[in-house]
Order: C-alpha cells, then sequence, then structure tokens
C-alpha cells in the first residue's frame, strides 16, 4: 500500500492530513487519488459510504486548483444538506494550509441570502444539494461556466430521491471540458443513463462490486410471526447491552409507532421521518451523533446523509423494496475497519425476497434464533458484572466509609453479599423475562394458514394491527416502575462515557472547576459506555447548565441535560433526557427514557464519599 506522502500531494495538503493523523490511504482513495491526479479523464467510482470518499475525490481536486484564479473552479453535489455540510468541512480542514482558499455549502432549509452573500465575496468550491443549487443558477446566482470539476457524492442516493431532471438542469450549465467524478455505492439504471449523457469515455474504479454489501457487515435474520415484529425487536436490542444502531421502517406511520412504544417501554430513542421541520430533524440527528439518543428509528429517505460512525447494529424492522435501498441501510454499519451487524425481522412469505437479495448484494443471511427470555438475562447479568469489574475505584471518595460497610457486611460471605448485589440490580429484569414467551415456536404452516385466505390489502391490514395484538400480550411490554432517585436530588445526562475515558472523579472535578462557590451534594454516578448519569442535589439545574456551556472533555464539547428520575424496572432502562424546552420542539414525538440502570455500563459509585478537595466542591451523598 502506497503512503499519502508517495502520491504527489502538495506539502499545504500533506501537512493537513498529517495532523489529522493519516498516513495510509483507503483502499478507494488509493484508487482514486491517482486516477484524478495523473489524468482528465471522467470517473466513476463504487464505494460504500463511510470509506473516505471525500479524502478521496477532495485531495486531488485540491491538489489541482489554482486559488489564485478567480471564480468557482469545483462544484460537488450532495443527497442532503447533512452530507453536504459534513463534505464542507472535510474540505476545509484539507485545505487549512491554501492561503486565500473558500469553500461555501449551499442547501436547502437556511436563508438563501446569506448564502448568495458568501457566493457574491468569492469561492474556490461549493457544495451544494441539488434543489439548492439549481435554484441559484436559475437566479443567475451560481455561475458554473468557470467549472473544471464536477462531483457527484452518492449519486445513486441523490437519483433515488428524484432529483434526476435536477441533475439534468444543472450539468446543463457546465462546460464541456470539465472532469465529471461520480461516486455512489450502487448502480442502478438511471445512473448508467446519466454517465451516459453527461460523461466522457469513463473509467471505473471499486473498492467492492457495484451492487455489493460491506464486508464488516455480518448479515442476520429473525423468523417471526408478523404479530410478533415488534416483541422480536424488542429482544434484538435487550440482547445487545451496548447497542447504538438505526431501525429502518418502511413508512412515516411505522418510524411514529415503533419510536413511540419504543420510548413508551423504556428505550432512549426517538424518532427520523419526513414530517419533522428541519430544526426538528437538526435537533434528533445532533442528539444522535452526540450519543445521546442510542437508538434512532427512521425512514431510508430521512436518514439520507446521517453520517454517524461507530454504529454497532442495523435493524430492518422489514426488508424494503429495492436491493440498493439494503445496501445503504445494511452500509452505515461497519465502518472503517469496525464490525457491524444487520439484522433483518422476516416473516415466511418474505423468505423468497431475501433470497433474491442474496443473489443480489453477494451476500448469504444468517438465519438465528431470536434470543430467549434466559439468553437476554445472561447477556445482561455479564454486561453488567463486567462493568463493575471495570469500575474506576475512587479511594479518596470512598475511604472514610470502608469501616462502616465492612461492618455491615461482616456477617454474611464473599459469595452472600455478591448474590444480594446482583439481586438488587437485576431481580426486575430477570423476573420480567423469566417467563417470556420462546417466540421461535412459530410455524410456517401457521404462517400459510394464517395468510391463505387474506390478500395482500388484508395482509398489510393485519400488519397494522400489530401494536394492538401486541398489546394484549403483556409479556413483551414493560412494566410500571417505582422511582428510586431521592425526592432533593435531580438526576442529569452528560454525553460523556467510558469510552472517551469518562469517569466519577473526572466529573467530579468537572463539577467542582465550573460552580465556582455552589456546595451541591453528588448522589449516584453511573458511566455508561458512550454516555453517563449524575444525581445532584436540586436547586443548581440553571447554574450547571450555564457552567456546561464552557465544558471540555477531550477536545469534544460537554452536554448535560435533565434527567427523569431513576426509577427500577424490568425492561431495557434507556434514560429519559426531555427537558421542558424539549416538549415544545417537538410536538408529539416521544423521546424514550433511561428509566433505570440495569442493562449498561451502571457500574458507577452508588454509595456516597467524602468532600471533594477543594473548599467549595461538590460533595458525593450516602444512597440510603
Amino acid at each position: 500500500m502506497s503512503t499519502f506522502k508517495e502520491m504527489g500531494l502538495n506539502p499545504e495538503i500533506l501537512s493537513a492530513i498529517e495532523e489529522l493523523g493519516y498516513e495510509n490511504p483507503t483502499q478507494i482513495q488509493e484508487l482514486a487519488i491517482p486516477k484524478i491526479l495523473d489524468s482528465r479523464q471522467d470517473l466513476i467510482a463504487f464505494a460504500q459510504t463511510g470509506t473516505g470518499k471525500t479524502a478521496a475525490f477532495g485531495l486531488p481536486i485540491l491538489n489541482k486548483i489554482d486559488p489564485s484564479k478567480k471564480g468557482i473552479k469545483c462544484i460537488i453535489l450532495s443527497p442532503t444538506r447533512e452530507l453536504g455540510l459534513q463534505i464542507a468541512e472535510d474540505i476545509k480542514t484539507y485545505s487549512k494550509n491554501m492561503k486565500g482558499f473558500k469553500v461555501v455549502p449551499v442547501y436547502g432549509g437556511a436563508d438563501i441570502v446569506s448564502q448568495i452573500k458568501k457566493l457574491e465575496r468569492g469561492c474556490d468550491i461549493v457544495v451544494g444539494t441539488p434543489g439548492r443549487t439549481l435554484d441559484l443558477i436559475k437566479r443567475n446566482r451560481l455561475d458554473l461556466e468557470g467549472v473544471e470539476f464536477l462531483v457527484l457524492d452518492e449519486a445513486d442516493e441523490m437519483l433515488s430521491m428524484g432529483f434526476a431532471e435536477d441533475l439534468d438542469a444543472i450539468l446543463a450549465n457546465t462546460p464541456a471540458t470539465k472532469q465529471t467524478l461520480l461516486f455512489s455505492a450502487t448502480m442502478p439504471p438511471d445512473m448508467v443513463k446519466l454517465s451516459k449523457k453527461y460523461m466522457t469515455d469513463p473509467v471505473e474504479i471499486s473498492a467492492g462490486s457495484k451492487q455489493e454489501a460491506n464486508l464488516n457487515v455480518t448479515h442476520q435474520y429473525y423468523k417471526i410471526n408478523s404479530r410478533d415484529r415488534y416483541p422480536a425487536l424488542k429482544r434484538a436490542v435487550d440482547y445487545a447491552p451496548d447497542i447504538y444502531g438505526i431501525i429502518f421502517c418502511r413508512t412515516r406511520a411505522e418510524t411514529k409507532e415503533v419510536a413511540e412504544r419504543l420510548a413508551e417501554d423504556g428505550y432512549n430513542t426517538d424518532a427520523l421521518h419526513g414530517d419533522l421541520s428541519q430544526a426538528q430533524r437538526d435537533y434528533v440527528m445532533n442528539r444522535f451523533r452526540n450519543r445521546q439518543l442510542q437508538l434512532l428509528i427512521a425512514t431510508d429517505v430521512a436518514a439520507r446523509g446521517l453520517d454517524v460512525s461507530e454504529l454497532t447494529h442495523v435493524i430492518n424492522y422489514k426488508l424494503p423494496d429495492e436491493d440498493a435501498v439494503y445496501v445503504h441501510r445494511s452500509g452505515r454499519t461497519g465502518r472503517a475497519g469496525n464490525e457491524g451487524l444487520s439484522i433483518t425481522l422476516l416473516t415466511a412469505k418474505e423468505t423468497g425476497r431475501l433470497r433474491y437479495l442474496e443473489r443480489k448484494i453477494g451476500r448469504k443471511f444468517e438465519q438465528v434464533d431470536i434470543p430467549n427470555g434466559q439468553e437476554i438475562c445472561q447477556k445482561q447479568l455479564f454486561s453488567m458484572i463486567d462493568n463493575i469489574k471495570e469500575t474506576e475505584i475512587a479511594n479518596s471518595h470512598i475511604e472514610s466509609f470502608l469501616p462502616q460497610i465492612f461492618e455491615k457486611f461482616e456477617d454474611m460471605t464473599k459469595e452472600e453479599v455478591i448474590k444480594k448485589i446482583v439481586s438488587a440490580e437485576f431481580n426486575k429484569f430477570l423476573e420480567y423475562y423469566r417467563d417470556a414467551p420462546d417466540l421461535n415456536k412459530t410455524s410456517d404452516r401457521r404462517e400459510r394458514d394464517r395468510n391463505r385466505d387474506r390478500d395482500d390489502r388484508g395482509g398489510d391490514r393485519r400488519d397494522r394491527g400489530e401494536r394492538r395484538d401486541d398489546r394484549r400480550d403483556r409479556g413483551e411490554r414493560g412494566e410500571r416502575r417505582e422511582h428510586k432517585t431521592a425526592s432533593n436530588m435531580t438526576r442529569y445526562f452528560v454525553n460523556q462515557g467510558k469510552k472517551d475515558g469518562f469517569s466519577p472523579k473526572l466529573l467530579m472535578g468537572m463539577i467542582n472547576s465550573h460552580l465556582g462557590g455552589a456546595t451541591p451534594e453528588i448522589g449516584q454516578i453511573e458511566i455508561m459506555k458512550m454516555f453517563s448519569f449524575f444525581e445532584m442535589e436540586s436547586g443548581h439545574t440553571s447554574d450547571l447548565q450555564r457552567a456546561a456551556k464552557d465544558m471540555e472533555f477531550n477536545g469534544r464539547e460537554v452536554s448535560i441535560e435533565e434527567s427523569s428520575p431513576k426509577p427500577s424496572g424490568a425492561g431495557r432502562d434507556r434514560g429519559s433526557r426531555r427537558g421542558d424546552g424539549d416538549r415544545d420542539r417537538r410536538d408529539d414525538r416521544r423521546d424514550g427514557g433511561y428509566r433505570g440502570g440495569r442493562d449498561k455500563d451502571s457500574g458507577g459509585f452508588r454509595g456516597g464519599s467524602k468532600r471533594s478537595s477543594g473548599s467549595h466542591g461538590a460533595k458525593r451523598r450516602t444512597r440510603r
């Protein structure tokens, strides 16, 4: 494998990417960069999302552009504003050492006047969505006559979103001498037409085949009855204690319903669909990117342009109609060399569709049993135990209490203490799943019998009735839970977790250094894998949130939000973090609550500790 240094990039560009820690290119970068650097030939590149496509076209274009020359030299088109903004930000980072270089993103849902002003001040590269780009062209505010490069990023997505006519109109306003670079994960028929119409003898490169799914993703499916679709979803989530993923639904209504049911059952989730305003969409997407949500329920269209790394799971509530859509769904996990898992909930009548999909994407789907109650409890229990073992012990906080603690336990054996701790933490969960039915005991015959006398419309109606049927089976519903947070304490969410190197000691220090003269008591601290919770004496919310604006940890902005009080519960308790302001912004949308702490890295402090250093420090509070 060659390095970036060996590719002949300018020193200004090399220094920028070296600062990012990049040394060796990804597969698509190794294939594309030399082709673009050494040739004016049009290029079609096949690569999955998350493989480094922006650098694959951005670095060689920056290398060939002359910033001293006036006018727009490159137009990059992307399907969504989110992806466009990310591309623009990446290009700015790569070009930060190039004097006088400017990038302007243009997209809908934002003030067009301010975007026009930026264009009038001059720029080298424009990154735009098709609709806003065409609007600016029609207003004679965007002149592409001098463009040297045209990039179509995620071209298949733009076409599937209905931008074919917009792309035609935009490309017609660009010079024939430009170099056109088309990047895509798949090659649908409309894209073949587009390439034939606007590209001249393009060379093709591929980091994977045109319809091939990501090699880092394992594809599994659960065989289910239609009425068990939601209970099976819950079990898939409960079987993955550290899940961070997207659940894809086919319709807006289905997305809303699944998100509402998960929220009602205590899961930390929100919905992303076409009925949201741009402000609501941005709010949900930002919360998911910052890991304030563990699960995002989305339609395919609404999730386009959502670029989130380190997703562990993609769950297909129902299979999509098109092969390319499945490739895009599953390709959102398993990025940057990480392993990913795509799970599909499949009824018997959808089996033929799955086999066809296997042939089209070149991947086999593994049928796995729906986890039973004992398997889920074992997974959750040992995850909790592992987290307790990994919990950092802050001796300075608990040392003064240890003699009394040891005295309390002196008449118990080590085994008895362990049993009681596990029981206290896990009894509700064990009770919940103890008599849970085996969802694998569904015969294809029952499915056929149920469908035999129904036409397709009736079948759809049956699916729409799933929620009502499932509600009759309370065995798969979360139970009502008793609140455990003390009445004089307020519970908070913070977007830092074990993965960030966060710890109770760091949290205490952060509070102490930012709250000034306040001396609030601190209760339970729970350091999860990707986020944390803590309890603090009530009455300090405004001070804490004001202080959080100045907080940073490992270069990442700290977000602290008031949470729901912590109750005990049997289901997966994901933590509500909806404040009063959220209700106004989000209308009738529901936000799931992290209503417990049985399922995640809840090995944080549960007792009191002595006052932290400093005369005005926050102090830990003994739980009773």
